[in-house]
């Protein structure tokens, strides 16, 4: 035991003079909210690469072609009707090609297309370029998703909020006007409001809003009952400061992660709402292009030209997917339980 207990200095080593170790150093550095919650979404590659497919998709639908070059049809554009996806090179399926009763021919050749001119997606039966109307319909459901969401954000929020903070019998009236709101079917709020206001993108927009603000006032009421018992708004309290102020300066700043996260949720939802309502012919008015309209006129011509279905249909289950797993990984970037 004695053994033991001897140490000499051979058993240590001594560390030079340059190297000195300051336990009070903060190793790891120091993040902001934000900046921890940017560093937790890109470890999650999903969701960020999915932001870079929205973030190209919104480019490339609201700096596309004009109205016009979408709608318009001449000569040309009838000789051109139904020509098949063309794009240079000899890739198989993107060549022009048609079969018709067992023989195969070049569409652009038949139809005295210009050589090198190309349709990427084909044209349809009025000889209108697809993957124009696909973009252009691509940014008319994303401004109604966008209306729809502004609205879910500017009423829903501060339906949430009021609900939250006034508590009490206030919270009770206001928590079952929710009850009614949500218990009526969207078609039917929809097919009421086409019959008072013109059918068109506001319209639209607003139909779908007037459903979708229930689920945030929701999500917001149910944050501020638990932070209006937080110690820093008694503070705020104690100090005279205006509910409007401390909504704004303390409330708000503090339920934007859930805010955030359910307008990714509903920005899908809008697109897709949007879409089955073009479809059954209720939406978007002819001749402006959706994806719901373009899904509508493919889905006609599927047996013969199933490419007109099956672009925009591609389309759209990016933008959704995309959308969705992008909201899946802002609530896990946005929540404090998972910060590693």
């Amino acid at each position: 035991m004695a053994e033991l207990n001897q140490v000499s200095a051979a058993d240590f080593e001594l560390l030079p003079n340059d190297r000195k170790r300051n336990d009070e150093t903060i190793e790891k550095p120091s993040l902001s909210f934000a900046q921890d919650a940017w560093r937790r979404l890109k470890k999650n590659k999903g969701a960020f690469v999915s932001l870079w497919i929205i973030i190209a998709i919104f480019l490339g639908a609201f700096l596309s072609v004009p109205y016009a070059n979408t709608t318009t049809t001449s000569k040309q554009n009838v000789m051109q009707q139904n020509l098949p996806p063309r794009i240079p090179g000899n890739i198989p399926g993107f060549r022009g090609e048609q079969k018709i009763d067992g023989e195969k021919f070049n569409a652009y050749e038949r139809a005295n297309v210009k050589k090198g001119e190309t349709h990427i997606f084909g044209t349809d039966q009025f000889g209108r370029d697809i993957f124009k109307r696909v973009l252009y319909g691509t940014r008319i459901s994303l401004e109604v998703a966008l209306i729809a969401a502004l609205i879910d954000l500017v009423f829903g929020v501060s339906y949430g909020l009021i609900s939250g903070w006034k508590g009490g019998r206030v919270d009770m009236v206001m928590q079952r006007i929710v009850e009614i709101v949500s218990s009526v079917p969207n078609l039917v709020v929809f097919v009421l409001l086409i019959l008072i206001m013109k059918p068109g993108l506001f319209s639209i927009a607003l139909g779908i809003s007037l459903t979708s603000w229930t689920s945030m006032a929701r999500l917001v009421r149910a944050d501020v009952l638990s932070l209006k018992e937080q110690d820093f708004i008694s503070a705020a309290r104690t100090l005279g400061t205006s509910p409007i102020k401390t909504g704004l300066r303390h409330l708000v700043p503090n339920v934007s992660s859930t805010i955030i996260v359910q307008l990714m949720f509903t920005i899908p939802s809008a697109i897709f709402f949007e879409a089955l309502l073009s479809f059954i012919g209720i939406g978007i008015p002819v001749p402006m292009a959706s994806l719901g309209t373009l899904l509508n006129d493919g889905q006609t011509a599927f047996q013969f030209y199933p490419y007109q279905l099956v672009f925009p249909a591609i389309v759209m289950s990016v933008l959704m997917i995309a959308f969705n797993l992008l909201a899946d990984g802002l609530r896990d970037a946005f929540d404090p339980r998972t910060r590693d």
